[in-house]
């Protein structure tokens, strides 16, 4: 699979310089965590899961999670489990090309039984989702997940969830972190990536964003951000992939904006006037949150509606702007230093402190591709609404 792949071959080769790259559910840790890109949630209980898996490959969803947590009741789960189980062997039936799926559990003692019902058709499954993760409730996760792929004969990775109030409040948050971060340095190959549950952060102290703000407006959750990247996000090689908080707010965009941009071609409609189209349509502040996650040292982004899929992938493609810089701080004859002026003309690249910078941004340009240099997001996501 890759990304934008419900886009032809002839338009994506008008929009790339260098096209996203290929990967399957067997491709490297780093490459997969890379392309999670909008990891899209839905309720294991959806009664026609199958189809619907299906049919988010079409709206360019790689990766998804199904839920046996807080997305549906309690009663229900016993249900959710044989729902879950009844669509996988119907999946592993019908074959052909799945988004990396990942199963959301309340306990460890899910992923052993869960394992055992699936069966041979586990092969779909490309991991567990962790709630609530902290060192106590993290290992047992992690032991059970350790024992099923060994039962399996298939590999199975975990995303742990950093949610607890333990990682809240400030008394206890130095520690919390140093446990969660002992958990999963133990069991560091078979964690694909970390993702922040900031609804559960609000919701301890009875708070919720409006559409208006992005979750770095709510400072109690800003300074968790800020303290999960600076312990489990470094780029010096012990860090993690950190995922971006979900938005909770959509509206169905794609039927709103579809007939507009089909009625005039779109290089007759200015960029500005399409932005200013999405603002009014309250996506204003995701647009945002997506820019303000990459800044902070956040990589991909959980989501809970598929309308959001398409704007998080189109301000992940690397810019021929960033890729170029990168590209001319990573060679190697630059390995000695220096600052150099960028290709653009309008800054300068310190090669030894942007070596990071540049390192992370060639490889979400492998798994985003690298817009050319007329194209910006604004065409990425009409491109990917209208295929045209």
């Amino acid at each position: 699979m890759h990304h934008f792949g419900q886009i032809s071959p002839t338009v994506r080769e008008r929009l790339f310089h260098r096209q996203p790259g290929e990967f399957t559910a067997a491709s490297s840790p780093r490459i997969l965590a890379a392309a999670l890109g909008a990891t899209l949630y839905s309720p294991a209980t959806r009664p026609r899961l199958a189809d619907d898996i299906r049919k988010q490959i079409g709206s360019g969803v790689v990766s998804m999670v199904l839920c046996l947590e807080d997305s549906i009741a309690d009663a229900e789960v016993a249900d959710a489990e044989e729902n879950l189980v009844h669509h996988f062997a119907d999946l592993d039936e019908r074959g052909g090309e799945l988004p990396l799926l990942f199963i959301r559990v309340r306990e460890p003692a899910q992923i052993p039984d869960l394992t055992r019902r699936l069966g041979h058709t586990i092969r779909r499954l490309s991991g567990f989702v962790l709630p609530k993760f902290t060192e106590e409730r993290g290992v047992p996760f992690l032991e059970a997940l350790t024992a099923a792929e060994a039962t399996a004969g298939h590999r199975l990775f975990a995303m742990p969830v950093l949610e607890s109030p333990e990682l809240l409040h400030l008394e206890s948050r130095a520690e919390t972190l140093a446990g969660i971060a002992r958990t999963v340095d133990k069991y560091r190959d078979r964690v694909l990536a970390l993702r922040l549950g900031v609804t559960d952060f609000c919701s301890a102290y009875g708070l919720r964003r409006s559409p208006d703000m992005t979750a770095y407006d709510v400072q109690i959750v800003a300074s968790v951000i800020g303290d999960v990247v600076n312990v489990l996000g470094r780029a010096d090689g012990t860090g993690y992939t950190v995922t971006g908080p979900v938005w909770e707010y959509f509206r169905r965009q794609e039927r709103m904006f579809k007939p507009q941009l089909r009625r005039s071609p779109f290089l007759e409609v200015s960029a500005e006037a399409v932005r200013n189209t999405l603002i009014e349509h309250d996506l204003d502040g995701l647009l945002r949150e997506i820019e303000l996650d990459r800044a902070n040292g956040l990589t991909g982004k959980t989501c809970i509606h598929p309308s959001h899929v398409l704007p998080v992938h189109a301000l992940s493609v690397v810019s021929h702007e960033e890729y170029s810089d990168a590209q001319d701080i990573l060679r190697p004859e630059q390995g000695g230093g220096g600052v150099l002026r960028s290709s653009y003309t309008n800054k300068m690249n310190e090669v030894k402190p942007h070596r990071a910078w540049a390192e992370r941004t060639l490889l979400r340009a492998e798994a985003f591709g690298v817009a050319r240099e007329e194209i910006g997001f604004v065409e990425l996501l009409t491109a990917g609404i209208t295929g045209e």
